[in-house]
């Protein structure tokens, strides 16, 4: 058996109660029908069963978590309920995150097993709607970590130039919300205008990553507050 060190509960009480709240949180069963039950070597009197049992456990960086801002992350139960209700991941599929643990969970722990050095760019994928932490049995409060990656990203300064250029250029206009809601009103016309025959753009300027390899749905023409405003009862 090989199992990492949050894998281990102090009783078979406690993990009965483990597994009835996985199986409800995966599929929405009572119990699932993939747990298998190991009692050991075979004793003197056991007509059959292994002779040794070896059981592995491993750390793999998982002990430098306890007592950090991360340590929460250590409760999950792997039911996946994060990734059903993720919009990111719902988009992209579980590939995209390029390593063993996607969705919600895997842009928290992927950073702290490997480092935010190599991972940088999975806390970004996420829209803060905060549907993992409200689904998550284990309640992880994993928007907030997910966020304290963001922050260690940008002290680090580990994001491109154009990037943080960019933020620059959007909290300049942000901290004026009249021109902030005029420079997005023109934006979304012209992007609108120029999408108007097939209803999407093939080309987008500063957006090249995306264009690349997939077309950018034109805008309605308006802003997000001035369609809110005008559906609003």
């Amino acid at each position: 058996v090989i199992a990492s060190i949050e894998k281990i509960v102090p009783t078979l009480e406690d993990t009965a109660t483990i597994l009835r709240v996985l199986a409800r949180s995966a599929t929405g069963q009572d119990f699932s029908n993939y747990t298998t039950l190991s009692t050991g070597p075979r004793r003197a009197d056991d007509p059959d069963g292994p002779e040794e049992y070896h059981v592995v456990i491993l750390d793999n960086g998982r002990s430098n978590v306890l007592g950090t801002e991360f340590q929460d992350m250590l409760r999950c139960i792997r039911c996946g309920a994060c990734l059903n209700h993720c919009p990111v991941y719902q988009a992209v599929g579980g590939h995209a995150y390029g390593w063993v643990y996607p969705g919600p969970i895997g842009s928290v722990v992927t950073p702290a097993l490997i480092g935010i050095e190599n991972a940088a760019h999975l806390p970004n994928a996420s829209t803060f709607c905060g549907r993992c932490e409200e689904v998550c049995p284990m309640r992880i409060p994993l928007p907030r970590m997910l966020r304290t990656w963001r922050e260690k990203e940008f002290e680090r300064h580990l994001q491109p130039s154009s990037i943080r250029w960019g933020l620059g250029v959007w909290a300049w206009f942000a901290k004026r919300p009249k021109l902030y809601h005029a420079v997005t009103g023109l934006a979304a016309r012209m992007l609108h205008n120029l999408g108007l025959d097939k209803g999407r753009l093939r080309r987008l300027p500063l957006a090249s990553g995306w264009t690349g390899s997939r077309d950018f749905p034109a805008p309605q023409g308006k802003t997000f507050h001035q369609l809110w405003k005008e559906r609003r009862p």
